[in-house]
């Protein structure tokens, strides 16, 4: 998700687009001992819909409880996000260009 994040802001600099980490939290997936708080996880994704913030006008930021945050290297590597745009292309019958 981070990586095609990052190739839609590549691919349409005209979007905004960023993606988000809501941290390890109490669900299922993340298990009863998370450390995170639920209730906190949807601030990030609230604050960038509605902030007037500088740091989040340049489009393709990664996102950790209102804080920009380095990814993994693999998000920015433009060979990683063609054939991940590939694939999901075979999957889905959609083209992103």
């Amino acid at each position: 998700v981070t990586a095609l994040a990052a190739a839609v802001a590549r691919l349409w600099p005209e979007v905004s687009t960023h993606s988000v980490d809501p941290g390890w939290v109490p669900t299922k997936m993340g298990g009863p001992h998370a450390p995170d708080d639920l209730r906190l996880g949807h601030l990030t994704q609230e604050w960038l819909a509605t902030t007037d913030a500088a740091e989040t006008k340049t489009s393709g930021g990664y996102w950790h409880h209102q804080r920009r945050e380095a990814p993994h290297p693999a998000v920015y590597d433009v060979a990683f996000q063609t054939r991940l745009l590939e694939a999901l292309a075979g999957a889905t019958g959609v083209t992103l260009h």
